[in-house]
């Protein structure tokens, strides 16, 4: 009986170190994809592939803005997707993901040399984005506007 008790334990304690082991995995590749998708939104833009940025959007994606407010995918398309033939690249200066949230701070170039400087806040769930919030920061705001 004794034996059968000390079998029991060690692998119980076996089974408990390798369901420890393998959290921190998870949580990181977790975190990976996370950001993977993330970057993937720059990329998507920057090769001005519509399929590759809707392909990262959940069920369900609504995005933010000062000039939008919770608008769906559709709406998404048509209002800020033309930015993309405006755009000529990325370059992330901070990127910090933390669970199945993101912050972003980028500085971008349009195609005729004008910067942008902007915040975007990302929420995510199993690596696609449910919700995208831009925070426009100094310089033109956004590629397509004629305002500066």
């Amino acid at each position: 009986m004794k034996n059968q008790l000390k079998k029991n334990a060690m692998g119980c304690l076996f089974a408990t170190t390798l369901l420890l082991l393998a959290i921190p995995c998870q949580a990181q590749s977790s975190k990976q994809l996370n950001e993977k998708t993330v970057r993937a939104v720059y990329t998507a833009y920057e090769k001005k592939d519509w399929n590759m940025l809707k392909s990262l959007f959940a069920d369900g994606f609504v995005f933010n803005s000062p000039n939008d407010d919770h608008i769906d995918l559709k709406t998404y398309k048509v209002r800020c997707w033309s930015n993309a033939y405006n755009i000529k690249r990325f370059d992330i200066d901070k990127l910090v993901v933390d669970g199945d949230d993101a912050f972003v701070l980028y500085h971008g170039w349009t195609m005729n040399g004008k910067e942008m400087q902007n915040t975007e806040y990302f929420k995510l769930k199993a690596g696609k984005i449910k919700e995208f919030t831009c925070f426009f920061g100094p310089g033109i705001s956004f590629p397509n506007n004629t305002k500066k």
